[in-house]
């Protein structure tokens, strides 16, 4: 264990019941190279933020909630921000949960290229929750800055490897819920083998303080939030 490494990190919850099976540990590391319209946690950006902690001391205090997580059938997820970023730091962490039999997962927008840091760390990485930004490449450069290429491509390489998957999308009215893209994800997640689970999000603007808190004006202040007949015509659509 090199204890010399050390990861930003922004917060933790030690009861989560969403991301991932079980009851989980959910580490946020700080920092993140995407910049989308709706995010809800836009303090967690900067790279330069956030909490020092060595692997060490996060095993520390993981261990002290195994018993809790382990009996409902859960583990520790590392989200972020974008874990990515700080890929070292994840893989050492999962070195180390791997010794104690804990399972992992890593919430993540895949918009890495599969480098052999990448490929060790999704070797290590028990289950993906992987956030499909968009499946039309020129909504997703103008809503997260970046292309879709790479997170599809991380996708389908995940699936290639067997690699259990969460397909996550946040149903934004008027830009990610187009009847066109939502059938073309739909072909998408088709060609996957091992997604588990796919959940539409309805995008609401309770972050938006954030944003006010640092002085930044709000992406989306005149776009509605989502309905539940909102997701109800995707998932029927998706045929979830």
């Amino acid at each position: 264990m090199d204890n010399n490494l050390l990861a930003r990190v922004h917060s933790f919850e030690t009861f989560g019941a969403v991301d991932g099976p079980g009851i989980r540990y959910i580490i946020f590391l700080q920092g993140c190279h995407l910049r989308c319209k709706y995010c809800q946690n836009r303090d967690t950006w900067d790279t330069t933020l956030g909490t020092l902690y060595s692997v060490s001391e996060l095993v520390e205090k993981i261990l002290k909630y195994k018993n809790y997580f382990i009996a409902s059938g859960g583990g520790v997820t590392v989200s972020g921000g974008e874990p990515l970023l700080q890929i070292n730091f994840v893989i050492e962490l999962f070195k180390e949960l791997k010794k104690h039999n804990i399972s992992t997962a890593l919430d993540t927008s895949g918009m890495f290229k599969i480098t052999d840091k990448v490929k060790e760390v999704i070797d290590l990485t028990d289950l993906f929750l992987l956030d499909i930004k968009s499946i039309n490449d020129e909504t997703c450069k103008d809503l997260t800055g970046h292309s879709s290429k790479l997170e599809l491509e991380f996708a389908k390489y995940l699936s290639d490897n067997n690699k259990e998957i969460w397909i996550r999308q946040v149903l934004v009215p008027g830009i990610t819920d187009k009847e066109e893209d939502l059938y073309k994800l739909k072909d998408f997640l088709k060609s996957l083998n091992t997604v588990r689970k796919v959940d539409i999000l309805p995008y609401h603007n309770l972050g938006k303080f954030k944003w006010t808190n640092l002085g930044l004006e709000y992406p989306l202040e005149n776009v509605r939030t989502a309905t539940n007949d909102d997701v109800k015509r995707a998932k029927e659509i998706l045929g979830i």
